[in-house]
């Protein structure tokens, strides 16, 4: 008995090993992505799937590292694995310059099609008319900040370039405003079972890209649409945080981060009690601050980041 006991014990602390590593091997694939260490992130990104293969997220980025790191095979194999796990998002793949590489390869209409036939099946009720309108306007969302990106984190980027890609930004906004004030104000927030995921998406994302005033509108709906099931709790967490920090508050949950006016350097905006934020973030589905800055290659040290705490309030004339 205490041999199968022992064996108990120790199957139980190999599991929850292979469980931190998994994060931990992601973690360090989204660092070295972020780094635009594409061939390192692909071999981190084979040690975790080495231990699973569940996470449809984790599997799309991966499938984008690996085409940028030119390694295609490995591309459309982690991309089928991400559809095949829950990826439903194909106005976002059409356009995801990431994965610009591989549209001239015979697998990447195969890989498109694999998707629309389980779209087809998924949306067979969804309002068809306001799907399509709302993939639209996830399309001129999208692509114009794929474009700002790739311009603002050139070695060299081009002041001119921004300011240009920036206007045209904003005149988009501003239309694709009109056109999801005009549905949340008629039919109120859509949820997945009328408009799919992505066209419920794309409400969230038009709304986080607008003005206070129209996020301070909205976001009471966007509240009780959580409560019935017709709003990501994650995606609510992203606009609250907004929401409080272009008020002078804290935010709640880290999403958001700044440039520090001294150092120069990117760093997570104020929130409230830094100690607890991870136990947050579970709450709404949304993964730990480590994982979360790696994607985004900001250091993380929550010991550090309270002692500088008070002095990123002043440097953001957050309120007490």
């Amino acid at each position: 008995m205490k041999k199968l006991i022992a064996f108990f014990f120790i199957t139980m602390n190999i599991g929850v090993m292979q469980a931190q590593t998994y994060k931990e091997w992601v973690r360090k694939a989204d660092s070295c992505y972020a780094a635009k260490n594409y061939e390192l992130s692909v071999s981190y990104y084979d040690k975790a799937f080495k231990i699973e293969q569940k996470s449809w997220s984790d599997l799309y980025n991966a499938g984008c590292s690996a085409s940028m790191a030119k390694e295609n095979k490995k591309a459309f194999k982690w991309l089928n694995l991400s559809i095949d796990n829950g990826y439903e998002n194909i106005a976002h793949i059409k356009i995801d310059n990431d994965l610009k590489p591989l549209h001239s390869q015979k697998e990447w209409n195969k890989t498109i099609d694999k998707l629309q036939k389980k779209l087809d099946v998924i949306g067979a009720n969804y309002d068809k008319v306001l799907e399509k309108k709302l993939a639209e306007i996830y399309t001129e969302d999208q692509e114009i900040r794929g474009e700002f990106m790739s311009v603002y984190r050139a070695s060299k980027p081009d002041k001119k370039k921004i300011d240009s890609i920036g206007k045209i930004m904003q005149r988009k906004d501003s239309i694709n405003l009109i056109k999801v004030m005009k549905i949340l104000d008629e039919k109120g927030w859509l949820g997945k079972n009328v408009v799919g995921t992505q066209g419920n998406q794309t409400l969230f994302l038009v709304i986080q890209h607008s003005d206070l005033k129209y996020q301070q509108k909205y976001l009471p709906m966007m509240r009780e649409a959580v409560k019935n099931g017709n709003a990501n709790p994650g995606n609510l967490a992203y606009l609250e945080d907004r929401v409080a920090l272009r008020e002078g508050k804290k935010q709640i949950y880290g999403s958001q981060s700044s440039k520090n006016k001294k150092t120069g350097k990117i760093c997570i905006a104020p929130m409230i009690d830094p100690d607890n934020v991870d136990k947050r973030r579970a709450e709404v589905g949304l993964g730990t601050m480590a994982e979360y800055v790696a994607k985004m290659n900001i250091e993380w040290n929550l010991e550090q980041y309270k002692k500088e705490l008070a002095e990123i309030e002043k440097l953001e004339n957050t309120k007490p």
